[in-house]
């Protein structure tokens, strides 16, 4: 790697990383493509960089937002339940169900999704009420602080068990097509739990670094980690992500939106491409 090389990979990672401390997501969206096809990384170094960029992602992003109370903690633990279960059994049905339809059924449910995450561009907060006898039992109801409107949001969590269903599915994806599932939680936290969209996205980022760490061994183990490629990838999303989680308290949940859909929009047409032979 040049000194040229190392620095776009840099900037790009640095990109990589704000977006997806805003978005929930991890970087490797645009981690992934940009180093196989800008610089010729062979794609499994890449996915090993894309791992180490979620982990900086989520420790550069996750510290800042359970200091400011923006990570449902207890939600973010419960949910792990659903997730970890899920890839345990995604792992096990990978060898008899055939990934290429997955991955198009994945896409179009992506892109489906995109359509109900529009109509709700407007929505600054979700409805609230009475928590649910669920929730309370569950004390899976709480409050973060919005700067932006410059009071303390109240939130409780709803239909937790489809929210439980959908994360479980969430881990079967991830364990089964060996690709992340960030995109997936902030919908079924945002869409299915009615959380606010900074709650959502900054759970998310709490619980994607649980699922990458677990992962990143057995990448290290193969020789897919290059420290040449990682190091440059770690220090621009670890930049990206503390830029992001400083943002994220003077945005609006709107704009947390406008920079989540395109994020949602892309996965869903890479997971069809990759399920059509075209994807990276």
């Amino acid at each position: 790697m040049t000194p040229q090389a190392d620095l776009g990979i840099f900037a790009i990672s640095l990109a990589a990383g704000l977006i997806g401390a805003l978005a929930g997501v991890g970087g490797g969206i645009l981690v992934i493509p940009a180093l196989t096809i800008g610089f010729g990384v062979d794609i499994h170094l890449a996915i090993g960089a894309s791992i180490v960029s979620v982990i900086a992602t989520s420790s550069g992003a996750a510290a800042a937002y359970v200091r400011d109370r923006m990570t449902d903690m207890r939600v973010g633990m419960f949910l792990e339940l659903a997730t970890t279960t899920g890839a345990v059994c995604g792992a096990l049905l990978a060898t008899v169900v055939a990934p290429a339809f997955l991955y198009v059924l994945l896409g179009l449910v992506l892109l489906g999704s995109a359509g109900m995450h529009m109509a709700r561009m407007g929505e600054e907060t979700p409805p609230t009420g009475p928590p649910s006898k669920l929730a309370s039992r569950l004390r899976l109801e709480s409050s973060y602080p919005d700067r932006k409107l410059g009071r303390e949001v109240p939130y409780s969590a709803r239909r937790i068990p489809l929210g439980f269903l959908l994360m479980w599915i969430a881990g079967v994806v991830s364990g089964l097509l060996g690709i992340g599932s960030g995109v997936l939680k902030v919908l079924a936290m945002d869409g299915a739990m009615r959380l606010p969209m900074k709650v959502s996205s900054a759970t998310s980022n709490f619980m994607i670094g649980v699922t990458a760490a677990a992962s990143a061994g057995i990448y290290l183990g193969r020789g897919d980690v290059d420290p040449q490629v990682a190091a440059p990838v770690a220090l621009g999303v670890l930049a990206g992500a503390l830029i992001g989680a400083r943002l994220l308290h003077h945005v609006s949940n709107r704009t947390v939106r406008l920079v989540f859909l395109p994020v949602l929009v892309a996965v869903g047409i890479e997971t069809i491409a990759r399920g059509l032979g075209f994807g990276i």
